[in-house]
């Protein structure tokens, strides 16, 4: 039944991604119940999935899947109002498909299935990515809050740009050394001290340079002794 929900999965990514329009989108969000797209885009499913499956003793577990999917759409539209971040809804909308075509294609033993693949889950490695996201983001924010105080920030950033960056780059370094790609690590370093150079000779200076610096140097150093322990351990 893997093959299955990887199937289910591809036409769901086709059908939401792939052959949706933003017109459509758009029109869903103004005219909500009332507008045609929202049936187009609900029938086009089904076709796609059909399609990939082909196999027509799939047709009632498609239909359901189908109808969970136009109520699921149905919730999101008239729940966007309640969010003020728009991305919760969509991620949540997500999250709900993929759950109800995994419960779909995994109906016969979905309790065995999801035991067996928590058993084979590497929770050393999940514990690893966790701690190189938002703990280890915390971590340097209480080693470096002293130096921080000290900075006079006059430049106009995103918000929570650096956190995130700092997130995505560790992340990067975890993978690198599990896959053992050290080389990998110094081009990430060389692509962001790049990206850097310009900042810090706008803004001539030396304590932001220094602090740029050691804030790299010790989020790379969080990453890598990470990778190292997971590794070794």
């Amino acid at each position: 039944m893997t093959l299955v929900f990887i199937k289910l999965l591809l036409a769901h990514l086709i059908g939401d991604f792939l052959l949706q329009p933003n017109k459509w989108v758009l029109h869903k969000e103004k005219k909500k119940v009332a507008s045609k797209y929202l049936y187009i885009h609900v029938l086009l499913h089904f076709a796609v999935t059909m399609l990939l499956l082909w196999d027509l003793s799939y047709w009632k577990m498609v239909v359901l899947i189908t109808v969970s999917h136009y109520i699921i759409d149905l919730a999101k539209l008239y729940s966007n109002a309640l969010f003020e971040n728009r991305s919760i809804p969509f991620f949540i909308d997500q999250a709900l498909h993929i759950a109800v075509l995994y419960c779909c294609a995994f109906y016969g033993n979905f309790w065995q299935h999801t035991l067996d693949m928590l058993e084979r889950l590497d929770w050393g490695l999940l514990t690893a990515f966790v701690f190189v996201s938002f703990p280890a983001g915390i971590v340097m924010t209480k080693l470096l809050e002293k130096m921080s105080d000290k900075l006079e920030m006059d430049h106009k950033s995103l918000p929570n740009a650096g956190k995130y960056i700092g997130i995505i780059e560790r992340i990067f370094i975890l993978i690198f050394i599990i896959l053992g790609r050290w080389e990998a690590i110094g081009l990430l370093i060389t692509a962001k001290s790049v990206f850097r150079f310009n900042d810090l000779k706008e803004s001539n200076s030396r304590k932001l340079t220094e602090y740029i610096l050691i804030g790299t140097l010790l989020s790379f150093g969080i990453a890598i002794i990470t990778g190292l322990v997971y590794t070794k351990l």
